[in-house]
Protein backbone atom coordinates (compact mmCIF):
# COMPACT_ATOMS: atom_id res chain seq x y z
CA UNK A 1 0.00 0.00 0.00
CA UNK A 2 1.38 3.39 -0.60
CA UNK A 3 0.71 6.53 0.73
CA UNK A 4 0.80 10.24 -0.67
CA UNK A 5 -0.03 11.90 2.20
CA UNK A 6 2.72 13.36 4.63
CA UNK A 7 2.82 14.72 8.18
CA UNK A 8 3.43 18.75 7.95
CA UNK A 9 5.60 20.24 11.56
CA UNK A 10 4.72 24.11 11.00
CA UNK A 11 6.47 25.91 13.63
CA UNK A 12 5.49 29.52 15.07
CA UNK A 13 8.07 31.51 12.68
CA UNK A 14 6.19 30.42 9.25
CA UNK A 15 2.73 31.01 11.05
CA UNK A 16 0.53 33.27 8.27
CA UNK A 17 -0.51 36.34 10.37
CA UNK A 18 -2.78 36.99 6.47
CA UNK A 19 -6.07 35.27 7.66
CA UNK A 20 -9.09 36.66 8.52
CA UNK A 21 -8.70 38.97 11.22
CA UNK A 22 -11.59 40.77 13.83
CA UNK A 23 -10.31 44.14 15.76
CA UNK A 24 -8.66 44.28 18.91
CA UNK A 25 -6.81 40.33 17.97
CA UNK A 26 -4.49 38.39 16.41
CA UNK A 27 -5.30 35.29 14.27
CA UNK A 28 -2.42 33.39 13.04
CA UNK A 29 -2.83 30.29 11.11
CA UNK A 30 -0.79 27.04 11.60
CA UNK A 31 -2.86 24.53 9.23
CA UNK A 32 -4.40 26.21 6.36
CA UNK A 33 -4.13 26.37 2.79
CA UNK A 34 -1.74 29.33 2.27
CA UNK A 35 0.68 27.43 3.92
CA UNK A 36 0.65 24.56 1.58
CA UNK A 37 -1.45 22.01 3.70
CA UNK A 38 -4.91 20.82 2.57
CA UNK A 39 -7.21 19.95 5.38
CA UNK A 40 -11.32 20.05 5.68
CA UNK A 41 -10.01 22.11 8.76
CA UNK A 42 -7.89 25.38 9.93
CA UNK A 43 -5.64 25.39 13.01
CA UNK A 44 -4.12 27.86 14.42
CA UNK A 45 -3.12 30.41 17.57
CA UNK A 46 -5.65 33.83 18.53
CA UNK A 47 -4.44 36.25 20.72
CA UNK A 48 -6.32 39.40 22.73
CA UNK A 49 -3.48 41.59 24.35
CA UNK A 50 -3.80 43.24 28.04
CA UNK A 51 -7.23 45.53 28.39
CA UNK A 52 -8.68 45.05 24.85
CA UNK A 53 -11.64 43.35 23.14
CA UNK A 54 -12.84 42.52 20.17
CA UNK A 55 -15.38 43.58 17.79
CA UNK A 56 -18.75 41.71 17.62
CA UNK A 57 -18.48 38.80 15.33
CA UNK A 58 -19.18 35.24 14.21
CA UNK A 59 -17.86 32.45 12.45
CA UNK A 60 -20.63 31.77 10.01
CA UNK A 61 -21.29 28.29 8.98
CA UNK A 62 -17.86 27.48 11.20
CA UNK A 63 -17.54 25.82 14.54
CA UNK A 64 -14.90 26.82 16.97
CA UNK A 65 -12.73 24.79 19.30
CA UNK A 66 -10.69 26.84 21.14
CA UNK A 67 -7.99 25.57 24.32
CA UNK A 68 -7.25 28.16 26.16
CA UNK A 69 -2.91 27.84 26.55
CA UNK A 70 -2.95 31.46 28.82
CA UNK A 71 -4.45 33.96 30.43
CA UNK A 72 -7.95 34.99 31.21
CA UNK A 73 -11.01 35.50 28.63
CA UNK A 74 -14.25 37.01 29.35
CA UNK A 75 -16.50 36.13 26.21
CA UNK A 76 -20.25 37.24 25.83
CA UNK A 77 -22.70 35.91 23.34
CA UNK A 78 -26.26 36.27 22.25
CA UNK A 79 -28.92 38.75 19.95
CA UNK A 80 -27.36 41.44 22.21
CA UNK A 81 -24.13 40.15 24.02
CA UNK A 82 -26.52 39.23 27.22
CA UNK A 83 -24.70 36.02 28.46
CA UNK A 84 -21.23 36.03 29.73
CA UNK A 85 -19.02 33.59 30.42
CA UNK A 86 -15.27 33.14 31.71
CA UNK A 87 -12.46 30.99 30.51
CA UNK A 88 -8.75 30.32 31.84
CA UNK A 89 -5.85 28.17 30.61
CA UNK A 90 -6.45 24.41 30.46
CA UNK A 91 -10.25 25.35 29.46
CA UNK A 92 -11.54 23.79 26.53
CA UNK A 93 -14.12 26.43 24.58
CA UNK A 94 -16.70 25.35 21.54
CA UNK A 95 -18.25 28.54 19.89
CA UNK A 96 -21.34 27.49 17.60
CA UNK A 97 -22.09 28.25 13.92
CA UNK A 98 -23.37 31.98 13.65
CA UNK A 99 -23.28 32.33 16.92
CA UNK A 100 -22.79 36.30 17.67
CA UNK A 101 -19.68 36.66 19.94
CA UNK A 102 -17.19 39.20 21.75
CA UNK A 103 -13.84 37.98 23.49
CA UNK A 104 -12.91 40.15 26.10
CA UNK A 105 -8.85 40.75 28.12
CA UNK A 106 -9.75 41.61 32.00
CA UNK A 107 -6.29 41.23 32.47
CA UNK A 108 -4.29 44.64 32.05
CA UNK A 109 -0.94 42.82 32.32
CA UNK A 110 -0.85 39.71 30.24
CA UNK A 111 -2.91 38.54 26.53
CA UNK A 112 -4.73 35.68 26.54
CA UNK A 113 -3.89 32.67 23.65
CA UNK A 114 -5.93 29.94 22.31
CA UNK A 115 -5.12 26.81 20.21
CA UNK A 116 -8.30 27.19 17.95
CA UNK A 117 -9.39 24.54 15.36
CA UNK A 118 -12.17 25.90 12.87
CA UNK A 119 -14.71 23.40 11.20
CA UNK A 120 -13.63 24.69 7.46
CA UNK A 121 -10.26 24.52 6.00
CA UNK A 122 -10.35 28.32 5.91
CA UNK A 123 -11.84 31.10 8.48
CA UNK A 124 -14.93 32.44 7.90
CA UNK A 125 -14.93 35.78 9.78
CA UNK A 126 -18.27 38.35 10.05
CA UNK A 127 -17.46 41.69 11.70
CA UNK A 128 -20.68 43.53 13.01
CA UNK A 129 -20.52 47.45 13.62
CA UNK A 130 -19.55 49.02 16.50
CA UNK A 131 -22.82 49.58 17.63
CA UNK A 132 -24.11 46.23 17.61
CA UNK A 133 -24.42 45.43 21.14
CA UNK A 134 -25.02 48.18 23.70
Amino acid sequence: MSYSAAIHIVSPAKFDRETAQTPGSERRAAIAPALGIASAIWGGLFEVGPGFRTGVHHHGEQETIAYVLSGICEIRWGERGESVARATAGDFIHVPAFLLHMEINPSNREPFRWVVVRSTATPIVVNLPDDTWP
